[in-house]
């Protein structure tokens, strides 16, 4: 795909339909100066996705490409996304949904060169709504209503230009990363085959409780579910949260709960009613407006009033009492609930990193978008944190601009930062990578699978769960690997620094990580990096991009 960016005709069409699906008419047009206007007619299109066969000017793009780069193209036009007419109106209609309709009406021109906002949002609309194809991208050009859509050929430059220097600096700094864990290992003599393997579920079965709690003061009613060792002891266990992601919900990292549980650990799973999956289902079929900027706080709030109700539930259940040791408190977050678990480890929202980055938001990176719902919040010191909370695992979390440097610096307790390299919604570099840089606690840790995506640490959601359908192509590599990787960090990363437990700190080395790797979810693990370290990772990047 990198390859493919360096010409101009297929280049730009490609780029273009990957990342906004959304043209219309039955030619689309460009003006490339000095060399005149260019046009592509939407048959030509139509033919390549159905029978693979280049005709009229198709054939001087593709020219310009190898086979493997038709074969992607020709795979991206027969690409049949799942939404319903619904879903995609409430989606273009909510404040996110325009923002996005906006930037994509900026590059995609109506046939009197005016942004394409309107079009696009008919067309996406009008594509979801024929039930006889659907919505692919060549019925979206046939429902955009214009007879030529004119291509904004500077900003589609723009946008791969930028696209294709994000690339370059992700590779490097994954490479760079990579070379640092591999240097950090070649010191390690322990032979972790002699050792438990974590990967492993432990000795204890378990009991799972369900409680539905209901916050009256704020409106908010909380499923919860608590996973906990089914065994006769006196002491109580820890008590680890987990903290889902946008339109999702308590089973997403259900397959975590289960296996701390068998080492020993109490497990609090709940769903967020504000911005879980049931809420997008509702707002999706017109029966409930758009997540609120509240939930930006009302998150954590909920984190922190499970804790307080699970405190009033062990001394009043049969089933939990004794059971729970609120002195060993511990939270696991993936995406929106990577921001919530490290807000209540101690970062501060940061609006005036947000009124730098969102008063215009320009950036490529996705998670921006819902960052910037926060910028509406009225500017004051939220007290978010929770002084219970002593260990934090954040799994693809947004925080670059909502918590941003001063935010996270903030956090005074232990903590791991996972990343995949492939997270196009929550890019690497921005949403952790960099923010890892900025944590003072000399206890952290930053986890990087190579080829992972937002959704590789997330167990299959059931059909009526999927409000979401996440074309396979973004899916990533089988994830079972990193299942294995989460389950047995989470154990040495919550033994070491939750529990103190010595014996389990060997795990948290780059020797450990290279141990358990399976390709191609390479994993690299390291508990330093800095400031200057990713600079000059960067500068490497950019001295290779320039030879």
């Amino acid at each position: 795909m990198k390859k493919l960016l360096k010409y101009l005709g297929l280049g730009l069409l490609s780029t273009v339909l990957s990342a906004a699906p959304s043209w219309g008419a039955e030619r689309i047009s460009l003006f490339y100066p000095p060399f005149g206007e260019f046009s592509l007619s939407t048959d030509a299109l139509e033919t390549f996705a159905k029978e693979g066969k280049i005709t009229g000017e198709l054939d001087i793009y593709a020219q310009r490409a190898t086979p493997e780069q038709l074969a992607q193209l020709r795979e991206l036009l027969q690409q049949r996304f799942s939404a319903t007419p619904t879903l995609v109106s409430q989606f273009t209609y909510s404040p996110i949904g325009e923002q996005v309709v906006q930037r994509l009406g900026e590059l995609l021109l109506t046939e009197s060169r005016q942004n394409g906002f309107y079009a696009v949002r008919a067309a996406l609309i009008l594509a979801a709504a024929d039930s006889k194809e659907g919505l692919t991208v060549v019925n979206i050009i046939r429902k955009f209503p214009s007879p030529t859509i004119k291509l904004n050929f500077s900003e589609g430059i723009k946008i791969v230009n930028n696209l294709s220097e994000l690339l370059k600096d992700r590779d490097a700094v994954v490479a760079y990363l990579q070379q640092q864990a591999i240097a950090e290992s070649s010191n390690a003599n322990i032979d972790f085959s002699q050792k438990p393997d974590l990967r492993q579920p432990g000795k204890l079965p378990l009991q799972k409780l369900y409680f539905e709690l209901n916050d009256t003061k704020r409106d908010r009613r909380l499923p919860l579910d608590v996973y906990i060792p089914q065994v006769t002891t006196q002491k109580p266990f820890p008590l680890i949260v987990i903290s889902h992601g946008l339109a999702s919900d308590r089973y997403a990292l259900a397959y975590l709960a289960e296996h701390l549980v068998s080492y020993g650990f109490a497990v609090a799973v709940l769903e967020h009613p504000g911005s879980n999956a049931q809420r997008f289902q509702k707002y999706f079929a017109g029966l409930a407006g758009p997540p609120q900027p509240r939930e930006f706080i009302d998150r954590p709030l909920d984190v922190k009033f499970v804790l307080d109700e699970l405190q009033r539930l062990e001394t009043s259940n049969p089933q939990l009492r004794g059971k729970l040791n609120f002195q060993e408190v511990g939270a696991i977050g993936h995406s929106f609930g990577g921001y919530t678990v490290l807000t209540l480890a101690g970062a501060k929202l940061n609006f005036a990193q947000l009124r730098r980055d969102c008063y215009p938001n320009r950036s490529l990176n996705l998670s921006l978008l819902l960052q910037c719902q926060a910028a509406e919040l009225s500017e004051t010191d939220y007290a978010l944190q929770d002084p219970r909370i002593k260990a934090v695992m954040a799994i693809n979390p947004i925080n670059s601009s909502v918590l941003g440097e001063n935010g996270i610096s903030e956090i005074k307790v232990p903590a791991m930062i996972v990343t995949g390299s492939q997270d196009i919604f929550a890019p690497a570099i921005p949403e952790q990578i960099r923010p890892f840089t900025w944590l003072t606690e000399p206890n952290k840790y930053l986890v990087l699978i190579e080829n992972a995506t937002h959704f590789s640490a997330l167990q299959e959601p059931a059909p009526e769960n999927n409000v979401l359908p996440v074309p396979t192509g973004l899916l990533g590599p089988e994830p079972e690997p990193v299942y294995s990787y989460l389950k047995a960090l989470s154990v040495a990363f919550l033994e070491t620094n939750l529990l103190n437990n010595a014996e389990y700190r060997p795990y948290l080395q780059s020797s450990y990580a290279q141990y358990i790797n399976q390709a191609p979810l390479n994993i690299t693990l390291l508990s330093n990096l800095s400031t200057e370290q990713l600079a000059q990772a960067l500068k490497n990047g950019t001295n290779k991009k320039q030879k």
